[in-house]
């Protein structure tokens, strides 16, 4: 049976290949913006999407099947379009895609651009915060959904006001139109939503945050109770943050663990979890102000708080190791494959770790960091409270 719902890719201009056209004759329903629906001639029922649109997702998903539905989409409807909203609530054979070229192929056409050095960033619906992670030196960017001017102003606070950027509207259609200029002197008031193309440069002065582990501890916001730089190195090493993985920070405090694991790729997930309301706040602070403002922020006691919780690809345990029966509930709720690690500085919590290998294996490994500090007029070594890290996982 041919599958009862297609989702055309439309661009700028509307023109629609054989496949799409004829798709479009047979249909029954056809969804989308009032301006694809615009482009398109046919007699079948026509619905533009509300606003929010899930609501009609979720109808069109749980409707009848003896019609055909079509919905329209701009450009390539995979490549962060509604095409990937249905693919993630039905099976492969309800329905097919046809694309179009994307905004984001037709960008770096125009900039002289190759793909696949070029990230792309999408704030369709979600926090601008989003591109902070990819805003690196000499890195080029296109971002989804956004204002020019947003973005101007986020690159400028970042120490990233020299970048260039060009707005591009209307990509494909009659109506194309570009315009250049330099983040921290953007001027044009346009508020419309567009494609925005960055080049990086960094001001002298800045200093550039990788995405790798480690991220100097004078990035996060915290009121000392955070697991230090090289510790948290070594911690995020043994926890192996794979994209679209879900990471539980147990007793989060300032949240370093759940913000450097969900800055390891877009797709990684991170709930921390965190008793006490002014850190509860200050992970959020920090999670947006590193680039991962979707990290979901849980206030409450251990270990009820985790309840009901969606089960973990690997968790984080940095406070809380001696409340009565939280490492089982979070050993029971790991997933198979998962990685549990937990950090302690005082001599009950490596009882406690000691006890737990005996139980479930593992390795146990003491870190100790000494920094050179002044001592006097010359420099002498510091030492850091040792962590002993029990790390294991789950067969």
């Amino acid at each position: 049976m041919s599958p009862w719902l297609t989702i055309v890719g439309i661009g700028e201009d509307g023109a629609l290949g054989a496949e799409a056209r004829a798709a479009i004759d047979r249909a029954d329903l056809i969804v989308g913006g009032a301006r694809h629906l615009a482009l398109v001639e046919a007699t079948a029922e026509r619905r533009v999407w509300p606003s929010p649109m899930l609501p009609l997702v979720d109808e069109i998903v749980a409707g009848p099947r003896d019609r055909k539905i079509i919905v329209l989409a701009s450009g390539d409807p995979m490549l962060h379009g509604v095409g990937a909203t249905f693919a993630s609530r039905l099976e492969a054979g309800d329905y097919r895609v046809i694309p179009q070229v994307s905004a984001f192929s037709l960008a770096c056409a125009r900039l002289g651009w190759p793909q696949a050095e070029v990230a792309l960033v999408s704030a369709v619906g979600r926090p601008l915060d989003l591109m902070r992670p990819a805003v690196q030196p000499g890195r080029r960017l296109v971002i989804y959904g956004a204002v020019a001017a947003e973005v101007a102003g986020l690159l400028t606070r970042m120490g990233y006001g020299d970048s260039g950027l060009t707005l591009l509207e209307h990509l494909g259609g009659p109506a194309e139109a570009r315009r250049d200029g330099i983040a921290r002197h953007w001027a044009d008031p346009t508020a419309d939503l567009a494609l925005v193309a960055v080049t990086c440069l960094a001001d002298a002065g800045t200093r550039p945050l990788p995405t790798l582990a480690g991220l100097p501890d004078e990035a996060f916001e915290s009121d000392g109770q955070m697991t230090k730089r090289e510790v948290r190195a070594a911690t995020l090493a043994r926890l192996v943050p794979l994209p679209g993985q879900l990471l539980w920070d147990v007793g989060a405090g300032t949240g370093t663990i759940g913000v450097e694991w969900s800055r390891a790729h877009p797709s990684c997930r991170a709930i921390a979890i965190e008793r006490r309301p002014d850190r509860v706040q200050r992970i959020a602070g920090n999670a947006k102000a590193l680039g991962v403002p979707l990290l979901r922020v849980v206030e409450g006691e251990l270990p009820g708080a985790l309840e009901g919780l969606p089960a973990p690809d690997a968790i984080f345990i940095g406070g809380g190791i001696g409340t009565e029966g939280l490492v089982a509930l979070c050993w029971a709720a790991l997933q198979p494959g998962g990685r549990l690690v937990a950090n302690v500085v005082t001599v009950g919590g490596e009882a406690t770790l000691a006890d737990w290998q005996q139980r479930l294996g593992g390795e146990l490994t003491r870190i100790s960091v000494s920094r050179a500090r002044a001592v006097g007029g010359m420099l002498g070594w510091k030492s850091l409270a040792p962590v002993t890290q029990w790390a294991v996982v789950k067969p």
